[in-house]
Parts: C-alpha cells; sequence; structure tokens
C-alpha cells in the first residue's frame, strides 16, 4: 500500500484518480489545490478524505508518502522541491522540469533528501510497448535504422491556456513533443546531431515544429509534434530485418504490429481498462517497494539529458518563458 497526495485538480490529475482505480494498494489519501473550493469539489468527486486549499496542506500531512505533480509546466519545479524537501516521494508529471537548471536542482534535491523521483514518462509503462523495447534490443528487426513519431493535435486557441501562455511554459514541445523524443531515446538513445525547424504563434510559443536527430552508426529519427494540426499520431521503427508499427495513440499503446520483409505481420495485441496511467502508478509502487531512488525505466540522467536537449531546441526557435530571465 502507498499512501498519494496529489498536487493540482486538472485533466491530469482526473485521468491519475481514474487510473488508480485500477490499482487497489494506491490509496490517494490527499488532494491540494489553490482553491479550497477546488480542492473539496475533486475530494468528494473521487472520494478522497483529505483536501486542502494549498499544497502545503498535502506536503506537511504526514500521512502522505508519495506525491503526484500535477500542476502546470512553470510550477513543476517548485511542487517537486517542496515536495522533496517534505520528505515525500515524488511521481512529477512530464516534462519534468522546464528547463536543465531546474532539473539539475530537483534531482540534487532527490539525492540530498534520499526520496525516490521519476519524470511521469507514461508511455514506457505500457506492456505492449515494453515487450517492443525487449524486442528489438534482442535485435529481432535486425539493426534498429530509422525512427518516425509525431503527436500533433488541434486544441482550441486561447492565449491564457497552459498550451499557449508563455508565463505557464505553454507550447508544443513540452506537451507533447516530449513524447516523440522520449521515444527516440528509450530506442536509440542521445542522437550526436540534431536538426530542427519550428513555427511560433500569436503568444511566441512553438506551435509546430520538426526535428531529425542522426546517430553515430547512421541511423535516423525523425519526429515532429503540433498545436496547429492534427497529425496521424503513429510510431515506426524499421530496423533491417522487419518493422514494429504503433498505431494511434502511440504514446498510450494497446498494440502494436511487426511487419516482416516478406509482407508477414505478427499481432501483438495487449488491451487494458481505462487510460492506462495504472501501468506508470504500479511501476512506482514496484520501485518503491524496491527501495529504488529512481526508476530503471526512466533513469534522472536520461530525463536531465531530454530536457536539455529541448532547452537547446527552444533556444534555437526563440521561445523562452518570462520567469527564466
Amino acid at each position: 500500500m502507498a499512501k498519494w497526495g496529489i498536487l493540482g485538480t486538472g485533466k491530469i490529475a482526473r485521468r491519475f484518480m481514474q487510473a488508480a482505480f485500477y490499482v487497489p494498494e494506491a490509496q490517494v489519501v490527499a488532494v491540494g489545490s489553490r482553491s479550497q473550493a477546488t480542492a473539496d469539489q475533486f475530494g468528494s468527486q473521487f472520494g478522497i478524505p483529505k483536501r486542502y486549499g494549498s499544497y502545503e496542506g498535502v506536503l506537511n500531512d504526514p500521512d502522505v508518502e508519495i506525491v503526484y505533480v500535477a500542476t502546470p509546466h512553470n510550477l513543476h519545479a517548485e511542487n517537486a522541491l517542496a515536495a522533496l524537501r517534505a520528505g515525500k516521494h515524488v511521481l512529477c508529471e512530464k516534462p519534468f522540469t522546464v528547463n536543465a537548471r531546474q532539473a539539475e536542482q530537483v534531482i540534487a534535491a532527490a539525492r540530498q533528501t534520499d526520496r525516490f523521483v521519476m519524470e511521469g514518462m507514461w508511455t514506457r509503462c505500457f506492456p505492449v510497448m515494453q515487450e517492443v523495447h525487449r524486442r528489438v534490443l534482442a535485435g529481432e528487426i535486425g539493426a534498429l535504422r530509422y525512427l518516425q513519431a509525431d503527436f500533433g493535435f488541434q486544441p482550441p486557441f486561447d492565449p491564457h491556456s497552459r498550451l499557449f501562455s508563455p508565463e505557464l511554459a505553454g507550447g508544443a514541445l513540452l506537451d507533447v513533443g516530449i513524447y516523440p523524443i522520449a521515444l527516440a531515446f528509450w530506442f536509440l538513445g542521445e542522437p550526436q546531431e540534431v536538426v530542427s525547424l519550428a513555427t511560433r504563434g500569436e503568444t511566441g510559443v512553438d506551435v509546430l515544429e520538426g526535428v531529425v536527430f542522426r546517430y553515430t552508426n547512421g541511423a535516423i529519427a525523425t519526429l515532429s509534434a503540433s498545436l496547429q494540426v492534427n497529425t496521424p499520431k503513429q510510431a515506426f521503427l524499421c530496423g533491417t530485418e522487419g518493422m514494429f508499427h504503433f498505431p494511434t495513440p502511440w504514446w498510450k499503446p494497446s498494440e502494436a504490429f511487426l511487419v516482416r520483409p516478406d509482407g508477414s505481420q505478427e499481432h501483438l495485441l495487449y488491451p487494458y481498462e481505462g487510460d492506462g496511467l495504472q501501468f506508470e502508478i504500479r511501476h512506482v509502487h514496484t520501485c518503491l517497494q524496491q527501495g529504488l531512488r529512481e526508476s530503471p525505466l526512466m533513469p534522472l540522467e536520461e530525463t536531465l539529458r531530454i530536457v536539455r536537449l529541448m532547452d537547446r531546441l527552444r533556444a534555437e526557435w526563440g521561445v523562452r518563458y518570462p520567469f527564466e530571465g
């Protein structure tokens, strides 16, 4: 049994609660919001006994063992640091932090306090994704030479929303572009060369981008993300002896196809209930039970390398948030 506290009451927090239903050993005992009314409403809806009109209330609660940071991007570092200093373990929704400086601070705090911390890269926790990863690394499709992944959707434009507001660290990269990037890192590692183009929207944040990675062995990854258009939302892993295809939604997959050179196919089907966040919750529980201080699926060094790369991309695109100075 792990006793959770949640910071934030938005969409992702609601999805977390719905997923926790499938994990009996996950006991959510507290929720914190900037508004007492919002905390009360959220707590009533999901049966959470303790409801605080501040994030500090959750962090000061002695019953809370681990905190899920589900606040807007710009608050992730601040909330994660406060939770660690309060002696709590932390699962921080992606992106881990807005920039590498913040990520370094959070990682240092986790090591100083001897607490578990993980970026919520839930894609890696899905059974079919783990199966494909195992088979690719085992050489089942030969040498992996090409990876392609996209994530583009078309939300209503609201300059004050978390997606488009610079003050809230908006933009396609931190919200959805991180998914294709993290996929490429998991299967191919850190790239040797990065080339990119991006379009900025009315508020100055990135709304459409294409990124190409090239690796020392010659492999290439082409990645794209958007808040302007809907894209196919598929992923392909192409090797010298076959290809794995994840249909939409590849970042929370229930299936994949192995396509062999002769055209024959194998269908990998791993259906699940709900939205799938339960796999991440279970993974965190396993890490805690084993006394780990970081996740082997999403190591802190990899989180740091990814955020450093995203810093570089934003610098090239001229996307800088007001609070970054």
